[in-house]
């Protein structure tokens, strides 16, 4: 029993030990995010209270903050905080910054979701157009962008998109929110705005935020395409000179299969560049839903960031930290079970 146990074990190593590792890779961010946090410059006592307190208040609000005692004090007070889910409160509005971020996460992840999508669905096709019609005058500009690669961040692509499509085309809604107007948001059952619009049948609600996400999707799209393009093409491009490429063709097989087969080929890299890239999206997200006022946790680190909330900074690079290593743990044991010789110990196994 013990030896079928080993032998199960062993087998499964690959991705076992991974999730066995990400303790210590959040206990790692953990630290580094209170050293980051403190070393903004400012008193973040004075700048909540606009220093008209006295020595008596001020040692209080120091306390409350988690402030006092010495580095390694507040260091290990931190770390038992983080492990039992308390980021505290958050200095101006004093709610426990997990229960500002249930409100406004979700919007956040549904932007990245419906725009990883849309990257998705866009480097698929691209790609396509790229290899099997070349010559193609479209295909010729999606190469070009294609190697770019990133080239643009997202708040330059933001900026010129408001610009153009807003400001002087006027097909763009106003980028003040996520629906028009005084319009009613809808009530809260999922979280996700626009999920929880079309669970309600508030059908006009949902028309509006679609018209304003399509502009910061298309942002973020085109800001972030050009990488998983790029990937793709040179795997469907290394696939198409393969053994088990030729052999279908020789063998009669459908094109539809040939292609299936050479998309699977080059899936493990581009599914490896797909995790780094939700990891930027987020990122991505929270820059163009301020810039768009779209809310979400963008607006809130915004906030934090101008009123020197230090709990609330912390608690926000925490989280992001969390859904990064996440994103970064099923791609990596996506990326592996795609393809086993990606795995610990497999070097050398053929597919």
């Amino acid at each position: 029993m013990n030896r079928l146990l080993n032998r199960t074990l062993g087998t499964q190593r690959w991705w076992v030990t991974r999730i066995l590792v990400l303790p210590l890779h959040l206990l790692v961010f953990a630290v580094v995010t209170f050293f980051l946090v403190r070393a903004i410059p400012g008193d973040p006592v004075l700048a909540v209270t606009d220093g008209d307190i006295t020595p008596e208040q001020y040692e209080a609000v120091k306390e409350s903050l988690g402030l006092n005692g010495s580095i390694p004090e507040q260091l290990a007070r931190h770390i038992g905080n983080v492990a039992t889910f308390d980021l505290g409160d958050a200095m101006v509005s004093g709610r426990p910054v997990l229960e500002e971020f249930g409100s406004r996460l979700p919007s956040t992840l549904e932007l990245v979701f419906l725009a990883l999508l849309s990257v998705g669905i866009f480097s698929l096709f691209a790609s396509a157009l790229i290899v099997f019609r070349p010559k193609n005058p479209v295909s010729r500009v999606l190469f070009v962008y294609a190697r770019t690669a990133g080239a643009v961040p997202e708040f330059v692509w933001g900026v010129a998109a408001i610009f153009l499509f807003y400001a002087t085309l006027h097909w763009a809604p106003a980028p003040l929110g996520r629906v028009a107007g005084r319009m009613r948001m809808p009530e809260t059952v999922t979280g996700f705005p626009l999920l929880d619009a079309l669970i309600e049948g508030n059908t006009r609600a949902a028309v509006s935020m679609i018209e304003h996400l399509v502009l910061p999707i298309a942002v973020l799209t085109i800001a972030q395409s050009a990488l998983l393009t790029k990937v793709l093409v040179s795997g469907l491009q290394e696939a198409t000179s393969a053994a088990p490429t030729r052999f279908r063709i020789a063998s009669g097989a459908p094109r539809s299969a040939v292609v299936t087969s050479m998309y699977r080929r080059a899936a493990p890299p581009a599914v490896t560049i797909v995790g780094q890239m939700t990891g930027n999206l987020v990122g991505g997200a929270v820059i163009i839903e301020a810039l768009f006022g779209l809310g979400g946790m963008g607006q809130y680190a915004v906030d934090a960031i101008n009123s020197k909330d230090i709990v609330a900074i912390q608690g926000f690079l925490i989280v992001i930290s969390v859904l990064t290593l996440l994103v970064f743990l099923l791609i990596d044991v996506a990326t592996m079970a795609l393809d086993c010789r990606r795995r610990p110990g497999a070097a050398g196994v053929a597919l």
